[in-house]
């Protein structure tokens, strides 16, 4: 479906957006996935993407970080990053994937610093200023005591910590996050965003994230892109997008969308009378 949205701004920036996106769309094996799309982001801003499965969240975010072929435009800061490659794109662009590639043997602190790759020169090696910045990392992330042990020896919780350690040791000021909860429990979950939501502020990062929980999306991002099948379906803060019918139809669930306090909460509802216990 196809809406008047899909070319509409997620924001009202200034004219010179921080990040803007024209036209961009996707199509793989000659069926279109991602839908042109118009998106203008201020700098700082955190963007939440939002749908059903299949609905192209993942696909939207890897034709922004370039991981897939795309039509349209792509600027982020003033630099198109078509005309960006390797290491020139990398530190603009960090990413967060839904299931990152680990290396085996892998100390926390040598994963971390393969984030600094993207200002390494081809034949030169980490020198005392990339270290100090791992280390920086390790600290703030907490990961310090972790920094010798093996990656994949940690919990859920620490092997995320260290995935966006070592996006932040590339010191790009945009982040994209693909469903960076995911396999997380409930305590990790809210670790992890609020984390996110920290760094933001304090090294003024703009976040792009694709999630499934709607709840805790509504609690971190400032606004939100709800797509269906490729399309967009509405834009604006979630006050606006979370709206129970939309998400009902979009998402063909029951649910009740419920404010506490500055917060939205979305609620899954029994469709059907529970039955009685069987005896």
């Amino acid at each position: 479906m196809s809406t008047a949205l899909d070319h509409a701004p997620v924001t009202q920036p200034g004219e010179d957006a921080w990040m803007e996106l024209a036209g961009v769309a996707v199509t793989r094996g000659g069926r279109q996935i991602l839908a042109p799309l118009d998106l203008r982001l201020d700098h700082g801003m955190w963007l939440g993407i939002v749908g059903p499965n299949g609905a192209g969240k993942s696909t939207l975010l890897r034709a922004i970080a370039g991981l897939v072929p795309h039509d349209g435009t792509v600027r982020v800061d003033g630099h198109d990053l078509a005309r960006l490659r390797g290491a020139r794109r990398a530190r603009q662009v960090a990413v967060v994937p839904q299931h990152p590639t680990i290396p085996e043997g892998t100390a926390v602190r040598e994963y971390v610093l393969l984030g600094r790759t993207p200002h390494v020169g081809w034949l030169g090696r980490e020198g005392p200023a990339d270290h100090a910045v791992v280390d920086a990392v390790l600290t703030r992330l907490d990961l310090v005591d972790l920094a010798d042990r093996d990656i994949a020896s940690l919990s859920g919780g620490e092997r995320q910590r260290a995935v966006i350690g070592r996006t932040l040791a590339q010191e790009a000021p945009l982040l994209l996050l693909d469903e960076p909860t995911t396999a997380l429990d409930i305590g990790h979950q809210q670790q992890v965003l609020e984390l996110v939501d920290e760094l933001r502020h304090e090294r003024g990062l703009t976040v792009i994230s694709a999630m499934h929980d709607l709840t805790l999306a509504a609690q971190h991002a400032d606004r939100f892109l709800l797509l269906e099948r490729g399309d967009v379906v509405a834009t604006g803060p979630a006050a606006e997008v979370f709206e129970p019918d939309t998400l009902k139809r979009v998402f063909g669930a029951t649910i009740s969308v419920v404010r506490d306090g500055d917060d939205l909460v979305v609620i899954p509802r029994r469709s059907r009378p529970r039955r009685p216990p069987a005896r």
